[in-house]
C-alpha cells in the first residue's frame, strides 16, 4: 500500500513560485482528507499565505492549520528580512532551521503536496539590493516599537507588501502578539487598497504562561523565570494610571523597554481617566534577548 506524501513543495526563486502558484490556481480536484479535509468550494480563500522567519514553534504552525481551514491552498514564507533589523540586532544570530521547518509544517493536518514553502535568500526578495522605494508606516511606525526600533515597521510592512504581491493570497495571516505590527499591516492593506483579507489568530503560550517566539531559544532557565514578568504584567486591572504601575511592577526582574496602554486602533495612549477596553503591551529585556507581549485590558474608573 503506498502512502501520500504531505511534504509541500519548496521553492526559492521568483520562478519556481510562479511556477508552483501556477500550479495551484488550476488544481481543481478536492484534497485528499489525510491532510485537507473537505473538498475547495467549502472554504472562502482560494489561496492564504503565512509569513514567517523561520524558527517554526506551535504559534507558527497554529497560523499555518488556521489558514488550512480558510483556503485551498497555503503558502508559507520563511524568508529573515533584513530591512527590519537594526545594525545593533541580531539578524546574524537569529536561528535557521530549514529542514526543521519542513519537517514541522509537513505535520498532520498542516501543509500537503499542493501546498509551497516559499525561502528565498535576500538577493531573490530584494534583486536590486536595499530598495529605493519602501513603505512607510507612518504614525503607527513612530511609537512604542518605532521608537526602540527605528524603522523596524517600514522594514516589515516593505517586505510584506513585497509577499503578498509575489504570492497573491486571498487571505493572510498574523499572530496577535505583534500587535503593532499586526495594526500597522491592516492599516497598509487599507490604505493602498491590496486586495486581502488579513486575519489575526490568538497568541499561543506555553504552559507557564510565556508567549511562544522563535527568540525564547536564547533564553536560560534563570531568564525564562524572569522573563515571565511580561505575562504577569498582563494580567494587571483597574484604572489607567494602575494597570501601568501594576504591569511595570511585574517586569522589576527585566530591563524595560516600554509599559503602555493604548487605543488598540491608534496605538496612542489612553488617557488617565479612560474608561473602556485598551490594549495593554509590553517590552523588556531578560539576559541579551528582547522580549514583547500583549493583552486586552477593561479599563475601570
Amino acid at each position: 500500500m503506498t502512502t501520500q506524501t504531505t511534504t509541500p513543495t519548496l521553492v526559492h526563486t521568483r520562478e519556481a513560485l510562479a511556477a508552483a502558484l501556477a500550479v495551484q490556481d488550476v488544481q481543481a480536484v478536492p484534497r485528499t482528507e489525510g491532510y485537507a479535509g473537505t473538498a475547495h468550494s467549502a472554504r472562502p480563500h482560494r489561496r492564504a499565505v503565512v509569513m514567517t522567519m523561520g524558527a517554526l514553534h506551535a504559534g507558527h504552525l497554529s497560523l499555518v492549520a488556521r489558514a488550512r481551514e480558510l483556503a485551498d491552498a497555503v503558502v508559507v514564507t520563511i524568508f529573515v528580512n533584513p530591512l527590519q533589523f537594526a545594525p545593533s540586532e541580531d539578524l546574524a544570530r537569529y536561528p535557521r532551521d530549514l529542514q526543521r521547518d519542513l519537517a514541522l509544517l509537513s505535520g498532520p493536518g498542516l501543509l500537503g503536496p499542493d501546498d509551497i514553502v516559499f525561502a528565498p535568500g535576500p538577493e531573490v526578495v530584494y534583486p536590486d539590493g536595499d530598495p529605493v522605494v519602501r513603505v512607510s508606516a507612518g504614525h503607527i511606525g513612530d511609537v512604542l516599537e518605532g521608537v526602540s526600533r527605528p524603522g523596524h515597521l517600514d522594514g516589515v510592512l516593505t517586505v510584506v507588501l513585497k509577499l503578498l504581491h509575489l504570492t497573491r493570497p486571498g487571505v493572510a495571516l498574523f499572530g496577535a502578539k505583534d500587535a503593532q505590527q499586526l495594526a500597522a499591516v491592516r492599516r497598509m492593506v487599507r490604505d493602498l487598497d491590496v486586495p486581502v483579507v488579513i486575519e489575526a489568530a490568538p497568541i499561543v503560550r506555553d504552559e507557564d504562561g510565556i508567549a511562544l517566539s522563535s527568540r525564547n531559544a536564547y533564553l536560560s532557565d534563570e531568564e525564562r523565570g524572569r522573563a515571565l514578568g511580561l505575562s504577569r504584567a498582563l494580567r494587571a486591572s483597574g484604572s489607567a494610571d494602575q494597570i501601568r504601575g501594576t504591569a511595570r511592577a511585574a517586569l522589576a526582574e527585566t530591563d524595560v523597554d516600554y509599559v503602555a496602554l493604548v487605543d488598540p486602533e491608534t496605538f496612542a495612549e489612553v488617557p488617565a481617566d479612560f474608561v473602556g477596553e485598551a490594549l495593554l503591551l509590553v517590552a523588556a529585556t531578560v539576559g541579551t534577548t528582547r522580549l514583547i507581549d500583549n493583552g486586552p485590558v477593561e479599563v475601570r474608573p
